[in-house]
């Protein structure tokens, strides 16, 4: 054999050898885990109890999600018009070639809430839409009414036309909830139809988180994303106990929902009348400072205190008083303003309300018959008439002067003061401190001398159209 051939063979068995070789490394490197039925699951046997909670949620999932709906709203951006100068110039440039208009789709949720086809949403998923489609479960596609929507608290009803039974999901207790218990979100998540996520309850009542001019969110971990909007929340029990409305975009795992008894008593306003009407107390009220919630012998700021009752209003018909600190309304703690807003608001017109109040250290009980919220006239600023004269200083680090329209005028307040850490400023009308009412230089005299022994100094005072009280130590 020649030394070529040997050579020639020598390569060609090389490279043999080598083939095989990198066949097998790469046949190792993928390993490949099929599951056999023959062979045992890693786990055998999972908990009972996990094993239940997992059925749970699937029959939850299965039974609700032909109510869950994708909505497609489309609106249409027109281009800016042309002034009459402009007109004049390119008028017959843009009559050939017209403006393009562009059209703009979002993608939300709802839920069937009727038999007759009406379904529960976020305002937000609806507004300006000059087009809306519904897509149920199951694939069919349906023209969406607009029956009517509040702006206030996000919700929003729709109605679709279909001659076959529809799908109808079962509205929960709200009120009920507690903090822990699960909470479902089902929705289309990024036009994701019917995605179900997971959570819990993580807290309820929740308010002055300034999505909406009356809130009462329930706060969830459940995973809400764009597009799950207007769909429901759901109890263990596959009822809806609220609206998925809105996430915290900074924070992962805050995610806010509607509830449902305050969704459904909108919706029937909706539907009954396609708007909603509130109720109207006639009141002027602050929230309580620390300082505040001492002088009135609280251990913790809660309720709403009066600063105003309107005349004619049905909290001065009641006998509502400035002054007077809410702390129920029908039963329910008033933890706020936002929280007696909102009570209030639900109230249907002609309703009565119990209201539990502390006035002059004693609990009370009033009841006011609400009546229908009117638009409010903007106040007139007050105005302040008159030149000043010789101010008279005084021990509460204030010095004042007589007011023309009764009642005594801060002329100027010591920065050092404890009045003005407290928030009182040159300008404001004292009316009333503490339980003495100021009506001229000798009342307001005679109330310094009589507070002498109390802890906090509460004044009363009007500053521009407003009432308000403040609060601060008296020493």
């Amino acid at each position: 054999m020649s030394i070529y051939r040997f050579v020639l063979l020598a390569c060609l068995l090389a490279g043999v050898l080598l083939g095989g070789c990198r066949e097998q490394r790469q046949e190792a490197s993928i390993p490949v885990s099929v599951r056999d039925s023959k062979v045992a699951p890693p786990v055998e046997k999972p908990p009972k109890e996990l094993l239940t909670t997992q059925r749970a949620f699937s029959e939850v999932s299965t039974k609700v999600t032909p109510a869950v709906v994708n909505i497609q709203a489309a609106r249409v951006r027109r281009g800016p018009q042309l002034g009459p100068m402009f007109e004049d110039f390119f008028g017959e440039l843009f009559k050939r070639h017209p403006q393009r208009q562009q059209q703009t789709k979002s993608l939300g949720s709802g839920v069937i809430i009727s038999a007759a086809g009406f379904i529960l949403t976020n305002e937000h998923v609806v507004k300006g839409a000059e087009e809306i489609k519904v897509k149920l479960a199951d694939g069919r596609v349906f023209d969406g009414e607009l029956i009517g929507t509040d702006p206030d608290t996000d919700v929003a009803v729709l109605k679709i036309k279909d001659s076959n039974e529809l799908p109808v999901a079962v509205l929960g207790d709200s009120d009920a909830l507690q903090v822990g218990q699960w909470a479902l979100a089902i929705g289309n998540p990024f036009g994701l139809d019917s995605t179900l996520t997971v959570g819990v309850i993580s807290a309820t009542g929740r308010t002055d988180v300034g999505i909406e001019a009356f809130e009462d969110f329930i706060q969830t971990d459940a995973s809400i994303n764009p597009g799950n909007s207007g769909g429901p929340l759901l109890n263990i029990y596959g009822e809806v106990i609220g609206i998925n409305t809105a996430i915290v975009a900074s924070g992962q795992g805050i995610g806010f929902a509607i509830p449902i008894n305050l969704a459904r008593l909108i919706a029937g306003q909706l539907m009954e009348k396609g708007e909603v009407v509130r109720g109207y107390l006639g009141v002027g009220i602050q929230p309580l400072s620390p300082a505040l919630a001492e002088s009135f012998g609280l251990d913790r700021p809660t309720g709403a205190l009066v600063n105003q009752v309107l005349a004619g209003s049905p909290a001065s018909v009641a006998g509502l008083r400035r002054g007077d600190l809410l702390l129920t309304y029908n039963g329910r703690e008033i933890s706020g303003v936002r929280s007696l807003q909102l009570l209030v608001a639900n109230t249907p017109a002609g309703g009565t309300a119990e209201l539990g109040i502390l006035r002059d250290g004693e609990r009370m009980q009033l009841t006011v018959t609400i009546v229908s919220r009117e638009e409010q006239a903007a106040a007139n600023e007050a105005t302040e008439s008159g030149k000043i004269r010789d101010g008279r200083k005084t021990g509460l680090g204030l010095t004042v002067i007589p007011a023309e329209e009764g009642g005594v005028r801060i002329e100027a307040v010591d920065p050092e003061g404890a009045s003005a850490k407290g928030g009182v400023r040159p300008g404001d009308l004292v009316l009333a401190i503490n339980q003495y009412k100021i009506t001229d230089l000798s009342s307001f005299e005679r109330a310094v001398q009589g507070i002498k022994q109390a802890k906090y100094v509460r004044l009363l005072l009007k500053r521009g159209s407003a009432t308000l009280y403040l609060a601060f130590p008296a020493s």
